[in-house]
C-alpha cells in the first residue's frame, strides 16, 4: 500500500521529523495482518500522492453512484473496479500500459525480481 505521511496512515512523522515506525499504528497492523508491504510516498514527490488521491476519489465516486444489497454486492463491485484498473486503464507512468502489461514486461526483463508468475487473468 502506498500512503502519504499524515497521521492516520503512519506514526513514522513526528515532532522531530521522520522516524522508524512503531508497527502499532492501525494502518501497519492492518497491513501486517494482511501480508500487504506499507511504503509511503518519498518527501517532495507531489505527483505520487496526486495519483494515490485520483485512484481514491475514483474509488469513491464508484461506491457514491450505487447502493449496494449486500456487502457481496459490495466486494463484486469493488473486484471489478480492481480488475479494470489493473487490466485495462493504461497509467502514463507505465508508458501508457495497464499494471499488468508493466509487470509482465518487468518479469520478462528482470525475472530475478520475481517469487512467483505474473498471471494475467481477467
Amino acid at each position: 500500500m502506498l500512503t502519504d505521511k499524515g497521521k492516520e496512515f503512519s506514526d513514522r512523522l513526528g515532532a522531530s521529523g521522520e522516524r522508524r515506525p512503531t508497527g502499532q499504528h492501525p494502518c501497519d497492523r492492518l497491513c501486517a495482518r494482511h501480508s500487504i508491504a506499507h511504503r509511503l510516498i518519498k518527501p517532495a514527490h507531489p505527483q505520487a500522492n496526486g495519483e494515490v488521491e485520483r485512484f481514491n476519489g475514483r474509488i469513491s465516486e464508484v461506491l457514491a453512484t450505487r447502493r449496494f444489497r449486500a456487502e457481496e454486492h459490495l466486494q463484486d463491485t469493488l473486484a471489478r473496479y480492481v480488475s479494470l484498473c489493473n487490466h485495462h486503464i493504461p497509467q502514463r507512468a507505465l508508458n501508457h500500459a495497464s499494471p499488468i502489461e508493466a509487470l509482465l514486461r518487468w518479469q520478462k526483463a528482470k525475472s530475478e525480481l520475481f517469487t512467483s508468475e505474473v498471471n494475467n487473468l481477467p
